[in-house]
């Protein structure tokens, strides 16, 4: 009887310490993806506070692209006030589109492109879109590994039972899909 009950109590001690351990396991996962949006955030909001410098460098030598430039503050405005991941993805994707619009204009006017503001801006600017990449990429695989942990078993029991919700990807713009045109006439 005595050996019964320590073989109960030991079966009981081994599931109770595996389900410490997956319930603990899905918060880290969860905790991971809260860590890489955060480092998303980070780098958009970087790229926000460079977009004014860059349109007021570009507005110094042009004042009739005023249609631009309203894109490119309002697509920033709509950046800053995103919330949830797929506001983020498709607010980046404005961003993006109206400071192409807004190269494309320094692109007509050479003592724009030599000012030595506007290409430290540029650098800058470029270097945050490859951490933008990065940060995306690292929260994205962090987002398929913690949504794949609350799939499987044992994970889908308890993400059930305390509440672990499938986290959205970073996705890219559906123009991401086309490769661009480029054209030196």
């Amino acid at each position: 009887m005595k050996k019964g009950l320590i073989a109960v109590i030991a079966v009981v001690a081994v599931l109770v310490i595996s389900c410490i351990g997956s319930y603990n396991s899905l918060v880290s996962k969860e905790t991971a993806v809260e860590e890489q949006a955060a480092n998303i955030d980070t780098q958009l909001q970087r790229r926000a506070d460079l977009i004014p410098n860059l349109v007021s460098t570009v507005k110094g030598y042009t004042d009739h692209e005023t249609e631009v430039f309203t894109a490119v503050t309002e697509a920033r405005e709509k950046l800053l006030a995103a919330d949830t991941m797929s506001e983020k993805s498709e607010a980046n994707d404005e961003v993006s589109s109206a400071l192409g619009k807004l190269v494309a204009i320094a692109e007509s006017y050479p003592e724009l492109k030599s000012d030595t503001v506007y290409v430290d801006l540029m650098d800058e600017l470029s270097g945050t879109e490859n951490r933008i990449s990065y940060a995306r990429t690292s929260y994205n695989e962090a987002v398929a590994t913690y949504n794949k942990a609350i799939k499987k078993f044992p994970g889908v029991l308890f993400a059930n039972m305390f509440g672990f919700e499938k986290a959205e990807l970073f996705e890219a713009s559906e123009s991401a899909e086309s490769v661009p045109e480029v054209s030196f006439e």
